[in-house]
């Protein structure tokens, strides 16, 4: 199935799309990888989710990505007495470490790990920052604060902490069994959540083990602090925009986008642009034209993917959301402004064959107006590095393992097909020209350009290029 954009999109699965036909009409919609969200999805859930996506990628012949979203540590207040109470601008009111109801002067908050890391003069938002406190005498048992902003609070609200480093990793004891249950199923991503430095994506790798692809969600300032550590050491990035627009000033987050954008494209990691994209299609058919111009914004900054949430997981219209982020998508790719723009932001090349090959491939095809790059690509490394250069044709990443095909469903530009290595570079040559003209991406009489690694089947080794017609029907080179 031929995609008619280079951006790729991620759909979020839970009740509106947890069955067969949903699933098979948002892929046939546009989507590119679907994710499991483990905050709500239980073991089970997400095993039925697995097989229903894998049995739709057998009969649409297509890899499909799969990314299952951990997730992380979930901070957050006891309850109270009487389910909410009022708070006043400048009153004092305590978090401590007693577990019983709370009233309007304190309340339990069950993480001692907070009160061993909070100092006073930091802040604690609550509520996604409906209430804001002020922290002034911190020890082992209790916080006492100030309340700066907000006038109420009620049972199990969410905790931020944007000026606290926690001594603790960011995953829990659920995100260790989720991993776990994880990792016995196809699942190609593993995102998470809440990470505030490379130690925790450290962590994540060891338990994984190369199984699964590791995803880091950036939401914290903590994590912005040490962004370039932390990409260096993911195998793809999230600006996850909700949370992280709670903890850092919401004028922030824009610029943050960007620069976490640019940053991934020159290391040449995917990045994807997530939350609240769509949000009123939750229940709406239609977007606001404020949220169309943030996924355009999303596409121009040159973003490997685009992400839906709640709009597919829970809305009312979750096939209609998809197919507004493709046509919004579509119609940006094909903008007057869009070539310029991402052309504008292209890195530098490294100084390896890998990076002066995908060069090399860009540059030709463009001067030569060719109909496609062929990248034949085992571990995916020459795939990515071919859509880090972000070229005017379409790129086709031909791998003979399926695993690695899934993955590369959430890189920019990619169009994975799955096939046997070639025999040698005759069988390279024709295959390739095959499937270009199969896939739709040639016509008979049209021209390629083909990047392999001599000898064939040897990973990270890219260092052929080689152009070549496309003939009749038989896809044999001329």
């Amino acid at each position: 199935m031929k995609r008619n954009r280079k951006v790729k999109i991620v759909a979020t699965l839970g009740p509106a799309s947890s069955d067969e036909n949903m699933i098979e009409k948002l892929f046939l919609a546009g989507v590119d990888v679907f994710r499991i969200n483990m905050s709500h999805a239980d073991h089970d859930t997400m095993r039925s989710l697995v097989k229903i996506i894998r049995n739709i990628e057998k009969k649409q012949g297509r890899p499909i990505g799969i990314l299952a979203d951990l997730q992380g540590p979930k901070l957050r207040v006891g309850e109270f007495a009487k389910g909410k109470v009022d708070l006043v601008v400048g009153q004092t009111f305590t978090l401590d470490n007693k577990d019983i109801p709370g009233d309007n002067t304190r309340v339990y908050l069950p993480h001692k790990e907070i009160f061993d890391a909070v100092k006073p003069g930091e802040r604690l938002l609550i509520d996604d920052g409906k209430l804001q406190l002020l922290a002034q005498k911190c020890t082992h048992e209790s916080i006492e604060c100030k309340v700066v902003a907000g006038n109420h609070i009620s049972d199990r609200k969410g905790v931020s902490l944007p000026d606290t480093l926690l001594g603790v990793g960011a995953m829990t004891e659920k995100d260790h069994k989720d991993l776990l249950a994880v990792l016995e199923q196809p699942i190609d991503w593993i995102a998470l959540s809440f990470i505030q430095r490379p130690e925790d994506i450290a962590e994540a790798r060891k338990i994984s083990k190369g199984k699964v692809a590791i995803l880091s969600k950036i939401e914290k300032p903590q994590a912005v602090r040490r962004i370039n550590e932390i990409v260096d050491l993911s195998d793809a990035v999230m600006v996850a925009r909700g949370d992280l627009g709670v903890e850092m000033p919401l004028e922030a987050v824009p610029g943050i986008q960007m620069d976490i954008i640019k940053l991934c494209r020159r290391a040449g990691k995917p990045v994807v642009v997530a939350t609240q994209m769509l949000e009123s299609m939750i229940t709406a058919p239609v977007p606001t034209r404020a949220e169309v111009s943030d996924v355009a914004t999303a596409v121009y900054e040159g973003a490997d993917a685009i992400m839906l949430s709640a709009e597919s997981a829970a809305g009312a219209y979750p096939e209609e959301a998809v197919r507004t982020m493709d046509k919004i998508a579509c119609k940006i790719e094909r903008d007057s402004n869009y070539e310029p723009m991402i052309d504008a932001q292209h890195p530098a090349p490294e100084p390896t064959g890998a990076d002066a090959i995908s060069l090399a491939a860009r540059q030709i095809a463009e001067t030569l107006n060719l109909s496609a790059i062929v990248a034949y690509t085992a571990s995916g490394a020459t795939g990515i590095r071919a859509s880090r250069e972000r070229p005017i044709p379409s790129i086709i990443a031909l791998s003979p393992i399926t695993e690695t095909a899934r993955r590369l469903a959430l890189v920019w530009g990619l169009h994975c097909v799955v096939t046997e290595d070639a025999h040698n570079l005759d069988d390279m040559v024709e295959r390739a020209a095959a499937i270009a003209l199969r896939e739709g991406y040639s016509v008979p009489g049209d021209r390629i350009i083909v990047t392999a690694g001599v000898p064939l089947g040897t990973p990270g080794a890219t260092n052929m290029l080689r152009i070549a017609y496309v003939a009749k029907e038989d896809g044999k080179r001329r």
